[in-house]
């Protein structure tokens, strides 16, 4: 070619931008499932699989031989080489919590302590204190194993159910994944639900505790805590409220309990009811399966159900089988994948447009369409027009899935796909949208924040932190602001007092999360990249243009951080230190959320952007996909988490905004 014909650079950067969308399309096309969805792993927090194993162990249902193995490969692939366990797979330290629980599933499963692999955590264990020393939910867990005994960890009291709306500390102010795992336990509690023993138990008496299980003063290692699992220590309030309660319990009559086990288990069984047995989330999957098994002959029916219900929240990966963190991440993942295909220039391609239709069909299908019955009886807000994480039979609606859930039905729309989102159920998720947002204006994930801050003095996990509230969140305000921007276009003048009443709260709320730096930090994903594409998509929506200082500030952090190779990267760590720690290399996902965020907010330096975009080039497969990276997930501050799909349609989004800007 002559040099008078040349491209240059930039146009062939966006000729190569073309081709890597169009590669990443058909990789899209190949991992859509039949049901329309992006199935994806969402495995990564370590206490999850150890739990379920032991119900299993308990309840005599051990996996076959190969689910055993792949298991074991599971929790061999993780194990860090001191022999230890992170509270999530890619944990910077061990935690005693998960490397003494992982430790009795590898045994229960079949695996010889005689394994170097187990002697080594066994090893770890014993020069760590033992699991005298584990986070509370490990405690609690080896008391129904009959690993613990029930004296060594404070009381979880089920008369706490019976207590009136108005006491401050009543379960339903809490915030619901938090409510619905201290349930269960309450009642396990309450009942001193413990397994028969049996000789491996026996056997693991002596293995964990050094051969002195009889001589252990239990009631002594109530607040005994290994140093990585101590994010938060125990408070002055916390150690006031344990005093009281387990004074209670040492009150020879307690003529409540009864009556409090059988409110327990009335909202136990609605859960599980209007969840089609699946429960928000994995640890109350387990936990209420162990109600079950411990209520023997009336609990048998609905320890069948709840056992069926678990296996889909197992997930055979590339490392092993593990048990995920939800049932799936499906209508969030096909929400955003959605999303990225309509903003390529191949939306109206034939290639891709059974794709879009059987995405339709997903988005459509797992709107939730009805409120779960008696919803103030068990402290739920409604549900109706709202869309859940996963999908409609595990019925839970949160903010964010609801606005972009919403978004997509909007999109289609003018597609013409049969049948649609029937109106009157569009209106519902706007009304549902409005009814989420909080007093500070801005919206939580699955209800309004019920409580204050104050409550979290009384976290009794010691590994999470921001359990105890339904906090409002910048990214769960992000997508209620982009849903509500488009619905009063949609409804025009239906809403409009609402909606703008809304918005002008939700910006205040926004420009208040601003950090001196400029970033915004985000809670379901590391961490400021995540968080300031949000703030910067929500501003952007409101109107606010690129020479508002809030669009500066946050434009000038993200430009500082980009590494010279044009990436981006935060370590997992800057979650739980809630600083921005630097990872070793760039990633894909944060450098198309860095990317995203600076277009919105009108970043005039292109060079910028151009080297982000060679890089998101440069790092695709030759399947169009985009190579395994660190977890980029994370929840409660500490624990990370894979979202798997993320690295398939960021990119693909990223690349397609930058070719239009």
């Amino acid at each position: 070619m002559s040099t008078a014909h040349k491209l240059s650079p930039e146009t062939e950067l966006r000729a190569e931008a073309r081709a890597a969308m169009e590669y990443a399309l058909q990789n899209l096309s190949r991992l859509q499932s039949e049901s329309g969805s992006w199935p994806g792993d969402y495995g990564g927090p370590m206490f999850l699989l150890p739990m379920y194993v032991g119900l299993c162990h308990a309840t005599k249902r051990l996996p076959d031989a190969h689910k055993a193995e792949r298991m074991k490969t599971y929790f061999f692939n993780v194990q860090r080489k001191d022999g230890s366990i992170g509270l999530h797979a890619e944990s910077s330290e061990g935690s005693m919590f998960c490397t003494s629980l992982s430790y009795v599933a590898l045994r229960m499963l079949g695996a010889p302590a005689s394994d170097p692999r187990v002697t080594k955590r066994s090893e770890r264990i014993h020069a760590n204190g033992t699991p005298l020393g584990a986070a509370s939910w490990g405690k609690f867990t080896r008391c129904v194993l009959g690993l613990y005994d029930w004296e060594g960890i404070h009381a979880v009291p089920p008369e706490l159910w019976l207590l009136p709306w108005s006491a401050p500390m009543h379960p339903g102010r809490f915030w619901c994944h938090c409510r619905q795992v201290y349930l269960p336990m309450a009642w396990l509690y309450g009942s001193r639900s413990t397994m028969p023993t049996d000789a491996l138990v026996e056997q693991l008496r002596e293995e964990l505790y050094d051969g002195r299980w009889s001589s252990i003063r239990w009631a002594e290692h109530r607040d005994s805590t290994s140093g990585a699992d101590d994010y938060r220590p125990l408070t002055q309030a916390l150690a006031g409220v344990n005093a009281v309660m387990d004074r209670a319990e040492r009150l020879p009559f307690k003529p409540l309990r009864k009556r409090a086990l059988a409110e327990c288990l009335k909202h136990i069984q609605f859960e599980d009811r209007v969840t089609s047995y699946i429960d928000i989330g994995p640890v109350n999957a387990v936990l209420n399966a162990f109600v079950h098994f411990f209520r023997g002959a009336e609990g048998r029916d609905e320890l069948e159900k709840k056992m069926t219900a678990n296996d889909v929240y197992l997930w055979d990966g590339h490392d092993g089988l593990k048990f995920q963190g939800y049932n799936g991440s499906e209508l969030w993942d096909t929400a955003f994948a959605v999303q990225a295909i309509f903003a390529t220039p191949f939306a109206d391609d034939p290639r891709f447009a059974s794709m879009l239709e059987k995405a339709h069909a997903y988005v459509r299908d797992n709107q939730i369409l009805e409120d779960v019955p008696s919803l103030d009886e068990h402290y739920r807000h409604a549900s109706k027009g709202g869309w859940p994480f996963s999908n409609r039979a595990h019925g839970w609606p949160i903010t964010d899935c609801t606005s972009e859930g919403f978004k997509c039905a909007l999109l289609f729309e003018p597609r013409g796909y049969e049948p649609e989102v029937p109106l009157e159920l569009l209106r519902d998720s706007v009304k549902l949208m409005l009814s989420w947002q909080n007093e500070d204006g801005g919206w939580a994930t699955y209800e309004l924040q019920r409580s204050g801050k104050w409550l979290e003095q009384l976290n009794p996990s010691q590994v999470f932190g921001e359990i105890m509230v339904d906090y409002s969140y910048v990214e769960c305000t992000s997508a209620s602001v982009q849903a509500l921007v488009k619905a009063k276009r949609r409804f025009p003048g239906e809403f409009d007092v609402e909606i703008d009443a809304a918005l002008r709260r939700a910006e205040s709320y926004l420009r208040r999360q601003q950090r001196p730096d400029g970033s915004f930090e985000g809670s379901w994903a590391v961490c400021f990249t995540y968080g300031t594409w949000f703030a910067m998509s929500a501003l952007e929506a409101l109107g606010v243009t690129p020479k508002d200082g809030a669009m500066q500030r946050a434009a000038q952090f993200l430009l500082e951080k980009q590494r010279p190779d044009g990436a981006w990267g935060e370590a997992g760590d800057t979650c739980r230190e809630r600083r921005w720690v630097e990872a070793k290399d760039g990633q894909v996902a944060q450098t198309s959320w860095a990317m995203l965020a600076l277009m919105k907010a009108g970043c005039t330096d292109h060079d910028a952007l151009e080297r982000a975009a060679r890089f998101l080039i440069s790092r695709q497969e030759t399947d169009g996909s985009w190579a395994r990276e660190p977890l980029v997930g994370v929840f409660n501050k500490t624990c990370l988490i894979n979202y798997d799909n993320y690295r398939h349609y960021f990119p693909l989004w990223a690349l397609a905004e930058w070719s239009k800007h």
